[in-house]
């Protein structure tokens, strides 16, 4: 799929392009001068998708065009029937729960959802999630509980809604209780990075058995902007804060802050959404089915030490 938007390390990518879009309307060109050109496409995708900077990953990770967790619940599952609301304050749009099908199997799946364009990143908020979109999927986490099926949650977030309403209905109340709580949920629960985890926002649904992130997708404590803001007091140095951050995946899966990196289409996600999916459901499937061979004891006790052995303390 060809992609309207293109980074500046992109540049001869928007040249290539142009010119299979120009040969394409030729009727009278060889189609052998296309598929040279598009060989050539992707050999530069490739040696460039291969070396990305932590900023050229973030880039990528935001792209407009990166498949979205509505993309993938409609792309990737089946009989979706979606589920409203925390039964306390309200429905959170930039949260989307509800029970999906996926290679016969019955999932609830938790996402979160940016929005595609200005009306609906408006509804969505930006993927900044509040209180009761936190407390709307620990309410679907206990359904699925109760009906013993697994929970897959894909994030996508810059980070949690720090708006002056979502703290006066506990917003750091909320977060802290789903990680609390995750922890206890006696089915298995996979997921996913799909764009960007950021912080507090994204690990309110992100405690689970096997954490994945996609190839292009960072996972970090703060944004680099706000990084930058606070050490050099200029978001302008964000690039400079993505290299110190180490939230890419190489890190994130050395820290094993991330179980498994699930590879990209040549170009990334935005690329080839087929192809992303068909990779991701087969990750996901082959996870499950081991999962569910565990005895809950076992299962709980192994998320649990999973996530306190994260990081190490270094005495100097």
């Amino acid at each position: 799929m060809m992609t309207t938007k293109y980074f500046d390390f992109e540049y001869e990518l928007k040249e290539i392009d142009l010119a299979i879009e120009i040969l394409q309307n030729d009727l009278e060109t060889d189609s052998v001068q296309i598929h040279a050109l598009e060989d050539q496409k992707n050999d530069i995708l490739q040696k460039l998708y291969i070396n990305l900077t932590p900023w050229q990953t973030t880039q990528v990770a935001r792209h407009p065009e990166r498949p979205g967790f509505i993309d993938y619940t409609q792309g990737m599952f089946s009989e979706f029937i979606e589920l409203h609301g925390d039964r306390l304050y309200g429905d959170d749009k930039s949260i989307i729960t509800g029970w999906a099908t996926l290679g016969g199997e019955k999932f609830m799946i938790i996402g979160q959802e940016k929005g595609k364009d200005t009306a609906s990143r408006v509804q969505c908020n930006f993927g900044m999630s509040s209180p009761e979109g936190y407390r709307k999927a620990l309410r679907m986490a206990r359904i699925a509980e109760k009906f013993n099926k697994p929970i897959l949650t894909f994030v996508d977030t810059p980070g949690a809604y720090p708006g002056i309403g979502a703290e006066e209905r506990g917003q750091g109340e909320a977060i802290a209780k789903n990680i609390m709580e995750f922890f206890g949920i006696k089915v298995p629960i996979l997921s996913v990075v799909i764009g960007e985890g950021g912080s507090g926002g994204a690990l309110g649904i992100a405690v689970a058995d096997k954490v994945f992130i996609l190839e292009h997708s960072i996972y970090s404590v703060i944004s680099p902007e706000s990084c930058a803001s606070i050490l050099w007091h200029d978001s302008k140095k964000a690039q400079q804060a993505s290299e110190a951050l180490k939230y890419t995946p190489k890190y994130l899966k050395e820290f094993g802050v991330v179980d498994q990196i699930i590879p990209e289409p040549i170009g990334g996600a935005h690329r080839n959404q087929e192809l992303m999916m068909a990779t991701l459901s087969e990750t996901l499937l082959n996870n499950v089915v081991l999962l569910k061979k565990k005895n809950t004891t076992k299962l709980l006790n192994e998320r649990y030490d999973k996530f306190r052995k994260i990081g190490y303390y270094a005495n100097k």
